[in-house]
C-alpha cells in the first residue's frame, strides 16, 4: 500500500461528498497525508468544513481561483504552516455556465468562453506559480483533472472541452517549466462520473450509458479509481512521469467505434 506518511497535500476542488477531489482527499488522508482543503464561496464552505472534520483536517481555506489575492493568501498560510515544503497539489477545478453546456458550441459568448478558460485552465497556471517555492523544496507533484472531451467532440460538453484541451496543454508547458526544480506535473483524464459539475451537462445519463457500452471494460469508473491514480502520480512510484495525461476511463479512449 502506497504511503503518504509525513507528506503534505493541498487539494483544490472539493465541492461535496461526490467530488473527485473528495475521493482524492479521503485516499490521501488514509495513506497518511496531512491535508489542506479550499472552498470558493460560503455555500461550498458549508459542505467542505464538515467533510474536512470527518477526516481530521483542520486547514480549510477560502480560495476563489479567479482572484489572485485569494490565491496569494492561501499560499501565505501554507508557507506559515508548512514552511519546509509541499509534496502534492491537486487541481480539480472547472466551471462553465449551465446554458453553455446545452446548445451549440458556436453560440458560446465571449464572456462565457473567458470564464470557462479562466476557472478551468488558467487557474492551474496561477496555482502552480504560487505553489512552486513550496513544491520545489520537496520535489513535489501537481495533478490536474481532465476529460476525454479535451481530445474529441463530446456532444454538449462544448466550451468545457476547449477549456480542458487548454488545461492539458498547460500541463505540458508547466511540466517543462517546473521540471528543473524536480516538480512533476500530470493530469488524469477520468471517465464520466456523477458530480456537481457533470449535473450541468445535457443528456449526461446518455454519456454514462454510452461509455459503459463502448469501453473495453464495459463499465463506468468510480471516483475511488481516480483517487488511486492520483495517489500513484504523487508518489515515488511515478518519479519519472511528467507532462502526461493518464486515462482512467475503463479504456474508452482507445476505441475508434
Amino acid at each position: 500500500m502506497e504511503t503518504m506518511t509525513g507528506k503534505r497535500a493541498a487539494i483544490f476542488g472539493v465541492a461535496n461528498d461526490h467530488s473527485i477531489a473528495w475521493a482524492i482527499a479521503q485516499r490521501f488522508r488514509a495513506a497518511g497525508a496531512e491535508l489542506a482543503l479550499t472552498y470558493p464561496n460560503e455555500a461550498i464552505e458549508k459542505r467542505v468544513r464538515p467533510l474536512a472534520a470527518s477526516i481530521g483536517v483542520d486547514l480549510v481555506l477560502p480560495c476563489d481561483v479567479t482572484d489572485d489575492g485569494q490565491i496569494a493568501a492561501v499560499f501565505a498560510t501554507l508557507s506559515e504552516r508548512w514552511g519546509d515544503g509541499l509534496d502534492a497539489l491537486v487541481h480539480s477545478l472547472a466551471f462553465a455556465g449551465r446554458d453553455d453546456l446545452k446548445g451549440r458550441f458556436v453560440e458560446t459568448s465571449r464572456q462565457a468562453f473567458q470564464l470557462a478558460l479562466d476557472v478551468s485552465a488558467y487557474s492551474l497556471v496561477a496555482l502552480a506559480r504560487a505553489a512552486e517555492p513550496l513544491l520545489a523544496q520537496r520535489r513535489g507533484a501537481l495533478v490536474a483533472m481532465t476529460y476525454f472531451g479535451a481530445e474529441k467532440v463530446i456532444p454538449h460538453y462544448n466550451v468545457m472541452g476547449v477549456a480542458k484541451a487548454a488545461l492539458e496543454s498547460c500541463v505540458r508547458y508547466l511540466a517543462f517549466d517546473l521540471g528543473p526544480a524536480g516538480i512533476r506535473v500530470n493530469a488524469i483524464s477520468a471517465g464520466p462520473l456523477r458530480t456537481l459539475s457533470s449535473a450541468g451537462i445535457r443528456d449526461f445519463k446518455s454519456m454514462l450509458h454510452h461509455h459503459e457500452e463502448r469501453a473495453p471494460l464495459h463499465r463506468n469508473i468510480s471516483a475511488e479509481e481516480v483517487a488511486e491514480a492520483a495517489l500513484f502520480l504523487c508518489s515515488s512510484a511515478a518519479s519519472g512521469i511528467t507532462g502526461e495525461v493518464l486515462h482512467v476511463d475503463a479504456g474508452y479512449n482507445v476505441m475508434g467505434m
